[in-house]
C-alpha cells in the first residue's frame, strides 16, 4: 500500500483526515507551506512543502488529497485573483508536477472543492447534473480547479485518476466559522432574531467526509464530481435549538419580521460590520445537497454518521 500525500495538511480537514486514515493502516504524508509543524497537528510519517515538490517521490504515493486553497472570505476583503492564485494556481502546479513525474501507477487524485464551484443559491435540491454557476472569485476559482483537474485525468490517464469531491459546509470538533458564531451568541443568553427565516440546510460531518475519503481510497474510484454531505437537513432555528440543549440553556428564538433584519444587514453592508447581507444570506439561506451519487459508488444506502448525531458531536466539543 503506497502513501497519501495532504496538500493543506495542517488544516481543521487535513488533521482529521490524516488522523483517521493513520489509524486504519494508511501511510500519510503531508504537503504544506513553509513553517507547518508537527505541533500544528496530523499523524503524518512524513512533511514536504510546496518548495519540495521536485523532490516528493511520486512512485510511492497512491493518492493525493488536495485540500489546499483559500477559504470563502465573508467579509469581502480579499482581491478576486489571489482565489485564482491559490485555488486553481496551487491545483495547476501539483497537477502537472505529478504529470512530469510520469509515476508508474495513476495517482488518485482527489480535489475538495466545494458545492458553490456550481451554486450559491440552491433552489430545490443541488445534485451533481446542475450546470455550474458559481457567482463569486471563490467558487469560479474552485471551478476552475476542477477542470484543471478533470482535463488532466483526460489527457494523461497513465498518471492521474481525477476525483472531485464537492462538499457542503463541513463541520466537527475544532470547527471554525458560522457555527462558533451561533454557538457564542446561544452560549452568552443572546436572543437569536432570525427565527421568522424557515431554512433547511446539508451539512456534511467531519467524520462522514473521513470515511467517504477511505472509501474513494479502498475502492476504485471512479473519475468525476461527487458532492458530500450528510443523509438529513437542518434549520438554523434546529441548530440553535440543539446548542441550546447542548448547554443546558433555553432556546431563545425570537421572530423578528424578517424585512427589517435584511435592512439591517444592508447597514452593515454600509458600515463594513460583522453581520451584512453575506452573512445574513449564509445563516438563513436553504441550501439543501443531494449525496446519492457518492453514496451509490461507495455501496451506501445511508452515511456512517446520522445528521443530528454528528452535529451533536461537533457541538460537544465548541
Amino acid at each position: 500500500m503506497g502513501h497519501v500525500l495532504i496538500t493543506g495538511a495542517f488544516g481543521f480537514v487535513g488533521t482529521n483526515l490524516s488522523a483517521y486514515l493513520a489509524e486504519r493502516g494508511r501511510g500519510v504524508w503531508a504537503l504544506d507551506v513553509a513553517g507547518a509543524s508537527p505541533a500544528s497537528g496530523g499523524a503524518y510519517a512524513r512533511m514536504f512543502t510546496w518548495d519540495d515538490l521536485e523532490r516528493v517521490p511520486w512512485g510511492e504515493i497512491d493518492a493525493v488529497l488536495h485540500l489546499a486553497g483559500k477559504a470563502h472570505d465573508t467579509q469581502r476583503t480579499v482581491d478576486a485573483q489571489s482565489y485564482f492564485d491559490i485555488n486553481a494556481g496551487l491545483t495547476d502546479r501539483i497537477v502537472r508536477r505529478i504529470a512530469d513525474a510520469a509515476p508508474p501507477r495513476p495517482i488518485r487524485f482527489i480535489l475538495f472543492s466545494s458545492v458553490k464551484a456550481c451554486a450559491d443559491a440552491v433552489d430545490g435540491v443541488l445534485t451533481e447534473d446542475a450546470v455550474p454557476a458559481p457567482q463569486t472569485p471563490y467558487g469560479k476559482s474552485k471551478l476552475e480547479a476542477e477542470r484543471i483537474v478533470l482535463e488532466a485525468a483526460v489527457a494523461r490517464p497513465e498518471a492521474l485518476c481525477g476525483v472531485i469531491l464537492r462538499p457542503c459546509m463541513i463541520h466537527g470538533p475544532g470547527n471554525k466559522g458560522n457555527l462558533n458564531l451561533l454557538y457564542t451568541l446561544v452560549r452568552k443568553g443572546t436572543p437569536w432574531p432570525l427565527g421568522a427565516f424557515d431554512n433547511q440546510r446539508s451539512f456534511a460531518s467531519i467524520v462522514n467526509v473521513c470515511a467517504v475519503v477511505d472509501g474513494l481510497l479502498t475502492g476504485n474510484a471512479v473519475s468525476g464530481i461527487y458532492q458530500v454531505a450528510d443523509d438529513e437537513t437542518l434549520s438554523t432555528n434546529e441548530l440553535i435549538t440543539l446548542m441550546a440543549d447542548t448547554l443546558g440553556k433555553p432556546a431563545r428564538i425570537w421572530r423578528v419580521p424578517a424585512g427589517w433584519i435584511r435592512l439591517a444587514a444592508r447597514i452593515g453592508d454600509a458600515l463594513r460590520l460583522p453581520i451584512n447581507s453575506e452573512q445574513l444570506r449564509k445563516l438563513t439561506e436553504s441550501y439543501v445537497v443531494s449525496n446519492q451519487k457518492i453514496k451509490s459508488v461507495l455501496g451506501w444506502k445511508s452515511m456512517p454518521v446520522a445528521s443530528r448525531a454528528a452535529m451533536i458531536r461537533t457541538l460537544n466539543r465548541l
